[in-house]
């Protein structure tokens, strides 16, 4: 129920109060971002206190202001990476919101900042998430109905359709909802469509589809 209450209340905001992360905070992101490291072989890293990334004219013309936190979503590069940072990122996102953090992913809007992170060789960034103690709360984005990014055969059962409700709170890039979900028995597929960062955007969804679904009714394809 947590998890729900977070994807429901959690949406983007560009501009953040100049306070720092409270410490029992920064230790909760941390022990998350090992998790989500070690079970996904990533090398995403938590930057604190570092206003350069977000002090240029392509962050004013994207209207984020005050960020100084962000999350670095770093890994070895491959043909899974942006699906797992996207489905990785979310779940950081997502342990953020009940501590009264907001967040926004970030794709172009920041300057990549090479002392405030290690990327190794073979790895890539990929994109960040601006994290901190925002101006405001956000608002709701516009969601598609279900029926447009589901395939089922006859009525679905309610396990898939809350599942499907949940990936349409989950945030993609410029508010595409390119991804669809299809189920055949107990399993469920997942593909991304065309358009920017679109792999990221399907990482994201699965992870809102598996909180929604609940993971233990249903296997992915």
């Amino acid at each position: 129920m947590e998890l729900w209450k977070a994807m429901e209340q959690r949406h983007a905001v560009r501009a953040y109060r100049d306070e720092p992360l409270e410490p029992h905070v920064v230790e909760a992101l941390r022990s998350c971002i090992d998790e989500c490291n070690r079970e996904g072989g990533l090398h995403i890293q938590l930057v604190l206190d570092e206003p350069k990334a977000f002090d240029s004219t392509m962050a004013r013309y994207g209207k984020f202001s005050g960020v100084r936190n962000y999350v670095a979503l770093i890994g070895k590069k491959g043909p899974r990476l942006e699906e797992l940072c996207g489905y990785y990122g979310e779940k950081i996102v997502l342990e953020a919101q009940p501590l009264g953090l907001n967040s926004c992913w970030v794709a172009m809007s920041y300057k990549k900042i090479p002392e405030a992170y290690c990327v190794d060789a073979g790895e890539k960034l990929t994109v960040v998430i601006a994290l901190g103690y925002g101006e405001n709360a956000g608002v709701p984005h516009k969601s598609r109905a279900p029926e447009a990014v589901s395939r089922v055969h006859g009525e679905p059962p309610a396990w898939f359709a809350r599942g499907v409700r949940a990936a349409l709170l989950a945030p993609t890039a410029m508010n595409q909802q390119k991804f669809c979900f299809e189920l055949e028995g107990n399993r469920v597929s997942a593909r991304a469509g065309f358009g920017f960062y679109s792999e990221i955007d399907l990482g994201i969804a699965k992870y809102h589809f598996e909180i929604g679904a609940g993971r233990e009714n249903f296997e992915w394809a």
